[in-house]
């Protein structure tokens, strides 16, 4: 998979085979979100819910060491007319969505603050990691308006709906260490250690068979928003997927060789 070019907001690097990270980069106004960074979300994540190509896992992060995201821009969405904030919600809806259905996992590193779209977006990522410096908040019922970028949705199905409700109601900050109790984040790291740990789960990830990989993270997230029954009749289908790929194949053959498996992607 080539990385995407003309980029205005996000950077984008290949560090290890099948892997990317991919940074907010407005590093001068805390990697705030303007309309140009969802619209580099949405050519970044859009084209990787059905071609991946050989793309195997990607850590979304923050340019520097202070900010993930602070979230909206509100400079630039000063003095709009409620036509074009419209307008311009339609796309930050695209960018969070193309990210929310990317199908191959997406680590979310947060490295300080993460606030409004910032941390909708890392919940719209498979699992977080955050430094012990990150804050969080989404604050935007202190603005006049409410998360709309997937936090109603996100934040009740990683830390439950009271929990959900207060931090939305109140708009309050927490830190690294209540999100970690409340298990919306995954691990805290101290912040020079959380960009190698974060590399080792992704490395981790890329070295398992990529399809079974995809196909487990598209029955974990279709199985929850239905009944039992259903989700098991979908990891089902998920499963018969797989039997055919040379993967497969591939993994009984390594674990009877007594090798590590070399996956291929087919």
């Amino acid at each position: 998979m080539n990385i995407p070019e003309n980029l205005n907001t996000l950077k984008v690097e290949a560090p290890e085979p099948h892997l990317w990270i991919v940074r907010f980069n407005r590093p001068e106004v805390l990697n705030a979100l303007g309309t140009k960074t969802s619209q580099d979300m949405r050519t970044v994540f859009g084209p990787l819910a059905f071609t991946p190509g050989d793309l195997r896992c990607i850590i979304l992060t923050g340019t520097g060491d202070r900010a993930f995201s602070a979230g909206g821009d509100l400079k630039e969405r000063h003095g709009m007319t409620d036509d074009a904030w419209r307008l311009q919600h339609a796309i930050i809806e695209e960018g969070a969505y193309a990210l929310l259905n990317c199908s191959v996992p997406v680590i979310a590193a947060v490295n300080g603050i993460a606030m409004g779209g910032g941390l909708e977006l890392a919940l719209c990522c498979d699992f977080i990691y955050a430094a012990s410096t990150a804050r969080f908040a989404l604050p935007e019922v202190t603005r006049g308006i409410i998360p709309g970028a997937g936090g109603t949705q996100n934040l009740p199905r990683a830390v439950g709906e009271r929990r959900a409700k207060e931090l939305i109601l109140t708009g309050k900050h927490f830190g690294a260490k209540e999100a970690l109790e409340w298990g919306m984040v995954n691990e805290v790291c101290e912040p020079a250690e959380l960009m190698p740990r974060v590399l080792e789960v992704a490395c981790t990830i890329c070295r398992n068979a990529p399809i079974a990989v995809r196909q487990a993270k598209k029955a974990i997230h279709h199985g929850l928003q239905t009944d039992i029954t259903r989700g098991l009749m979908f990891e089902v289908q998920a499963y018969e997927r797989q039997i055919s790929t040379e993967d497969r194949h591939e993994g009984v053959r390594a674990f009877n060789e007594k090798r590590p498996p070399e996956f291929k992607g087919r």
